[in-house]
């Protein structure tokens, strides 16, 4: 036991050792071990003392906290792209090979600092499942709803800590922050109230979105494994990214094809009944922040497929 816990000790040191120095003083990046907690303590909110918590009590009407939250979403991305726009891809970038900057120009800063703001967004995006759990949406926080909103900022944690300034690797990261600006205006208008569907006219067009995403990732990252020489530092990333964007298009491809040429999706006035353990099976179905996108829209980040069908989280 003693020699487990001196290895555990001795790769503890060897992350602080390892991690960029330019990301070592923002908030959750000295260890591993704060952001582990806080992702422990989420998954133990929504799965145990969320769900005990409003066993014996009513659905929380949070239409207000919901606007706010959602378009604050919307200018927070908008903000990210920006910010990777001008630290590199609206700039110097060749939108090749373009490698990680490990110096402390200022534009490497402020690539560094655009890819932790991704990153820290992913614990905000934590609160979707919170509304979930205080309305008494149990349908819709499936494991793997939970699964990912808890591996997605652990994993880039790890990203953040070798490769803050990402280089080809951060691309995914812009696009789908353009992609979380136009699904958090969709789901602020939605949660506004019935007034606002007639601005919703451009909600048949979000699974294409999705689709758009993937193929823009897909055909980027895939310039690696075509071009003479890349010397990008951590081809790790580069095959994860890969793997990623075709995974999640063939997941949403079939879900396309369940929804619009086999016309197999479920009526939006039909929610599935919770299972006990607030984890369901069943046929596709789309919500967005407790609103049922009766198009079939799902979301990027947040989408998985289960049992084989897709959902949105």
């Amino acid at each position: 036991m003693g020699e487990i816990i001196a290895n555990i000790m001795k790769f503890y040191d060897y992350l602080l050792k390892r991690t960029d120095a330019r990301v070592r003083d923002y908030p959750l990046m000295q260890g591993p071990v704060q952001m582990t907690l806080i992702l422990l303590g989420y998954v133990f909110f929504v799965l145990y003392a969320g769900p005990r918590f409003m066993a014996n009590r009513k659905p929380y009407n949070l239409q207000i906290a919901m606007v706010i939250y959602n378009f604050f979403m919307v200018f927070f991305n908008a903000y990210i792209v920006y910010e990777f726009l001008m630290s590199g891809w609206g700039t110097t970038y060749t939108w090749r090979c373009d490698l990680i900057d490990p110096t402390s120009s200022p534009q490497a800063l402020r690539m560094v600092r655009a890819a932790y703001m991704f990153y820290f967004s992913k614990y905000i995006e934590l609160l979707d499942t919170v509304f979930f759990v205080l309305r008494k949406k149990h349908s819709q926080v499936t494991f793997l709803h939970v699964f990912h909103h808890s591996f997605m900022p652990w994993s880039w944690w790890w990203g953040i800590t070798l490769t803050p300034a990402g280089g080809m690797g951060c691309f995914h990261a812009m696009v789908n922050a353009v992609v979380h600006v136009i699904m958090y205006t969709y789901y602020g208008l939605s949660a506004a109230g019935p007034r606002f569907q007639k601005y919703l006219w451009w909600k048949k067009y979000m699974t294409a979105i999705q689709l758009t995403q993937f193929i823009v990732v897909s055909i980027h990252i895939s310039q690696y494994y075509f071009m003479e020489k890349c010397d990008y530092q951590v081809p790790i990333f580069i095959h994860l990214i890969w793997i990623y964007g075709m995974f999640f298009f063939v997941l949403f491809s079939n879900f396309w094809i369940q929804a619009y040429v086999r016309g197999k999706r479920l009526p939006a006035s039909k929610e599935q009944k919770p299972k006990q353990n607030g984890f369901t099976n069943g046929e596709a179905v789309a919500v967005a922040n407790g609103k049922h996108l009766d198009n079939g829209a799902v979301h990027y980040s947040n989408g998985f497929a289960h049992n084989g069908k897709v959902k949105e989280v």
